[in-house]
């Protein structure tokens, strides 16, 4: 089972509506039904506007929680200090599987984001916007809005808009992927860590916040902090915006008032009165145990306590009759393949984490258990971003959360479950191709005769040349190939064929267990 999301999921509103006001009369907000709902915004001056988000607490709504108004005046004094008019950019990059709430924002009430972007380009003399998505519907939807305000990247223009288009991956929405992809260039970051304060688009101060941190922010300018503040926690006002998937009959966008009881979140979302566990903050985030998360709210500060994560605002429950570390093995697999492929931590430590983690499911015991803890902490905190670290929080929470199924695994063999693949993953799912092994096959030229063993044994990596010697794939060998390869290099019979690490990119850890090149011809 491949459970991915559709684009746009129904919405679910507890209270009264806040950033989804209207959309229970039209399935998208146009110019002019956004004004009817909303009513018209006046500019604000840059101080007022950050004393605004400091009143309301307001913090990016994409994972990192970094406060907007601190943000606001680095990016007003860095321009000044520079004497350059600085860019704002919205960051609708949402490429993790789980999460929909933006999309669903910019796809619905996409003047939304667009107001709270302008309000604070207005405040800051920006003259550029860039907006980052990832998805057709979302670009589509955005390209119309730009266009019903009569806003485009032409010369001329006092304020020059455009759409970027971003891959659907985990790390394509990483700040600095979206601000190198608006400069031109791979969405991907760029690993080294520059303030997109000090230099974003354009070398340009960049405002880069997420599309539901610039929604909150156009509805508080309209209400007044007092008003806004009049819902929800007087610590973290306003309302939230959350994805429910999972364990769940359908995948939910939902707008709720912080302190909102999680167990009643859930309820009508429709999971378990009891799930074995519910992942908060999306895959980057943590899991907690049934208990805690029935006693947790809708809060930064309830969630981790409770030894989860707020994060992106994606949930997902985990319902009894599926195998709780089955279903996280086949996100581990997921997260290894995104690598942006840039530094060792990455490219090789989350493969050896997720062959790590299969290793104990299938039984592999304290030894294996033992080896899977020390490749995370070999890991930990030597990315060139946050993916990385984000991954071992993720593994290691799946760890302390489900610590019976876990005995049961690494001791008996399973814990008697199926995986059922409740937990989103991109379609077609995810494929073990993606994920490197670390070794390469080389050749020994002076030893080889051109007798092409190696070609039947394993032709997804090794064809026959022009020459009629072989032609080895120049890239690692994949995991699912491992055990074919050594195969071919035990049956070449001038043993002209050997397996080497696959030399390591910058910041390289060892793969798993320190393993070293098998020896010509060896196995």
């Amino acid at each position: 089972m491949n459970a991915e999301l559709p684009d746009v999921l129904d919405l679910r509103v507890v209270g009264v509506p806040q950033l989804t006001a209207g959309l229970d009369l039209a399935h998208r907000l146009d110019l002019d039904m956004h004004l009817k709902v909303h009513g018209p915004l006046q500019p604000m001056p840059g101080e007022r506007l950050a004393e605004l988000a400091e009143l309301i607490s307001l913090k990016g709504k994409g994972g990192a929680g970094f406060p907007f108004g601190k943000k606001l005046r680095a990016v007003a004094k860095s321009a000044i200090r520079r004497g350059v008019r600085p860019v704002v950019v919205i960051n609708g990059s949402e490429g993790e599987p789980n999460c929909r709430k933006d999309t669903l924002l910019m796809n619905r009430a996409p003047h939304l984001p667009l107001d709270g972007a302008l309000l604070a380009a207005e405040a800051l003399g920006a003259r550029t916007l860039v907006i980052a998505v990832t998805r057709d519907s979302t670009e589509s939807s955005m390209r119309q809005a730009l266009a019903e305000r009569g806003l485009s990247d032409r010369r001329g223009q006092p304020l020059r808009a455009r759409v970027v288009r971003t891959p659907e991956r985990m790390v394509s929405g990483e700040s600095s992927a979206v601000i190198r992809a608006a400069n031109g260039g791979p969405s991907l970051p760029p690993g080294r860590k520059v303030r997109a304060s000090d230099s974003g688009v354009a070398n340009a101060p960049t405002l880069l916040s997420n599309c539901e941190t610039f929604s909150q922010l156009a509805v508080a300018a309209r209400l007044g902090a007092d008003r806004y503040g009049s819902i929800g926690l007087s610590t973290e006002p306003g309302t939230v915006m959350l994805t429910v998937s999972g364990s769940v009959p359908r995948p939910l966008v939902m707008e709720v008032p912080s302190g909102v009881p999680l167990r009643y979140v859930l309820e009508l979302a429709g999971a378990p009165p009891m799930p074995q566990g519910v992942l908060s903050g999306g895959y980057h985030g943590k899991w907690m145990d049934g208990m805690s998360a029935h006693g947790a709210t809708i809060s930064r500060a309830s969630m981790d306590a409770a030894g989860g994560a707020l994060g992106a605002g994606a949930l997902l429950p985990l319902s009894p009759d599926t195998c709780p570390l089955g279903e996280c093995l086949r996100v581990a697999n997921w997260l290894a393949a995104e690598t942006a492929g840039q530094c060792g931590p990455c490219k090789l430590g989350l493969p050896a984490a997720a062959a790590g983690l299969a290793e104990v499911l299938g039984g592999g015991g304290r030894t294996a258990l033992e080896a899977l803890r020390q490749v995370t902490q070999s890991v930990k905190g030597r990315g060139a971003c946050a993916h990385p670290d984000g991954s071992v929080r993720f593994l290691t929470s799946s760890l302390s959360a489900f610590t019976d199924d876990l005995a049961a695994h690494a001791l008996q063999g399973g814990c008697g479950r199926p995986t059922h693949g409740v937990l989103p993953l991109p379609s077609p799912g995810y494929q073990e191709e993606g994920i490197p092994s670390g070794q390469k096959l080389m050749v020994d030229w002076t030893l080889c005769k051109g007798q092409l063993i190696c070609v039947g044994v394993l032709p997804e990596l090794v064809r026959q040349g022009p020459d009629g010697y072989p032609v080895l794939a120049d890239t690692p060998v994949p995991l699912h190939l491992q055990g074919e390869a050594q195969r071919a290099v035990r049956r070449c019979p001038e043993l002209a064929l050997r397996l080497e690490e696959a030399p390591a990119p910058r910041n390289a850890i060892p793969p798993s267990g320190g393993r070293k090149a098998l020896p010509r011809g060896g196995g």
